[in-house]
C-alpha cells in the first residue's frame, strides 16, 4: 500500500530520533516557554517531495529534580505542511510526565489537488470508487473537500546510557502506539477515498499504528543508527474486507541514518522496505481493490518502497 508515498511524517521521526535542539528563546532554567521556529524538507525516490514550517514550544510542566522528572513538559508544535497535491494545518502536543514516557495528541485538516506527472494522475484527494466494469477511477475535483485527522497515542521510551553512562553508551529504543480518526467530507459511510497519492483504500473511521525504534546514539557528525518497524491497520471494517485482505497489518521497514551537520541543521536518510498483497486476479491492479481477492496461499511479499532524505533547520 502507497499510504505513505507522498509524506514523511518528519515530526514523528524527529520524536523517534530523539533529535537535540538549539535552546532558542528563554531559557529553560527561567521557568519560561522555550520558542523556536523550525523549517524541514522531505524528497524521496517516489518521486515525491514535502515542505512544512512549524513553530515549538517547549513548556515547563511539573518538573522536579530528579533524572526520571528533570526534563518534564509539554511541547506544542503548529505548523503548515504542502506537497505538490496537498496543503495541510497541523498541531501536535507531546506532553512527557517522566523520562520515558510520552503522550502525544494531534491533528491536521487541509485539502488538496491532482497533478499529471510522467503521464501519471497524482491525486492529493478524492473518491475511489469503481466504474461498471469495477475499475478503480478517481473521483474529484481541487479542494472540492475538507481532509481532517485527530490522533492520540503514547510512547514507551529508553537509553541503556542511563544505567551505565557514558557518550558512547547511548542504545536506545522507543515503543509508539496511536489511535486516529480521518475523515473526508466528501465521502460517505463505506466510501474509500485518495490521500496524497496512496492505493486509495482510506476510508472516514479508526486506525492504529505503531512502531518500534531501536538505536544507537554515537557524539558524531553520524549521530545515529536506527532500525524502525512500522505498522498501520484499519480499525473501521468494510463490508466483505477480508477478500482483499484488509484486515491485515501493513509493514514498512526503515534503517536510519542520522546527521547532525550544525547544532541547527539536520538530515536523516531513511531507506524502506514494505509488505504488499498479493491478488489471485492477474489485472489486479486496474481493478478497485473491492474487486481483488487475496491470494491466501501466498499473502504478502516484501519489497523495497523508497528511500528519503529529511532535512531540518531550526533558527
Amino acid at each position: 500500500m502507497k499510504k505513505t508515498a507522498l509524506i514523511l511524517l518528519l515530526p514523528l521521526f524527529a520524536q523517534l530520533l530523539f533529535a537535540e535542539e538549539p535552546q532558542v528563546g528563554n531559557a529553560p532554567d527561567t521557568g519560561g516557554i522555550d520558542s523556536s521556529p523550525g523549517v524541514f524538507l522531505q524528497v524521496t525516490s517516489s518521486p515525491a517531495a514535502k515542505f512544512g514550517f512549524n513553530w515549538r514550544y517547549t513548556i515547563p510542566f511539573l518538573q522536579g529534580d530528579s533524572p526520571l522528572t528533570r526534563g518534564n513538559n509539554i511541547v506544542i508544535t503548529p505548523g503548515v505542511e504542502i506537497t505538490p497535491v496537498d496543503f495541510h494545518l497541523t498541531a501536535n502536543a507531546v506532553w512527557t510526565p517522566i523520562a520515558f514516557i510520552e503522550v502525544v495528541a494531534g491533528g491536521r485538516i487541509g485539502s488538496g489537488w491532482s497533478i499529471n506527472l510522467f503521464d501519471s494522475h497524482i491525486h492529493g484527494i478524492g473518491i475511489n470508487r469503481a466504474d461498471e466494469h469495477g475499475i478503480g477511477e478517481h473521483d474529484g475535483n481541487a479542494f472540492d473537500g475538507l481532509l481532517w485527522q485527530a490522533r492520540m497515542g503514547a510512547a514507551l521510551q529508553g537509553d541503556l546510557a542511563v544505567f551505565f553512562p557514558g557518550e558512547w553508551n547511548h542504545v536506545i529504543f522507543r515503543s509508539f502506539h496511536e489511535i486516529s480518526y480521518a475523515a473526508y467530507s466528501r465521502a460517505r459511510d463505506g466510501e474509500a477515498w485518495f490521500f496524497e497519492n496512496d492505493d486509495g483504500e482510506n476510508r472516514n473511521g479508526l486506525s492504529y499504528r505503531g512502531n518500534l525504534l531501536i538505536g544507537y546514539q554515537m557524539p558524531l557528525r553520524l549521530d545515529m543508527v536506527a532500525l524502525m518497524a512500522e505498522a498501520d491497520l484499519f480499525l473501521t471494517e468494510m463490508p466483505g474486507g477480508y477478500r482483499w485482505g484488509d484486515d491485515r497489518l501493513r509493514w514498512t521497514f526503515s534503517c536510519v541514518l542520522s546527521f547532525a551537520v550544525t547544532e541547527r541543521f539536520g538530515i536523516a536518510l531513511i531507506t524502506q522496505l514494505r509488505t504488499r498483497r498479493n491478488f489471485t486476479e492477474p489485472n489486479w491492479e486496474d481493478l478497485h481493490f473491492t474487486n481483488r481477492t487475496l491470494d491466501t496461499s501466498n499473502p504478502q511479499r516484501l519489497e523495497f518502497h523508497r528511500v528519503v532524505a529529511a532535512f531540518t533547520y531550526r533558527f
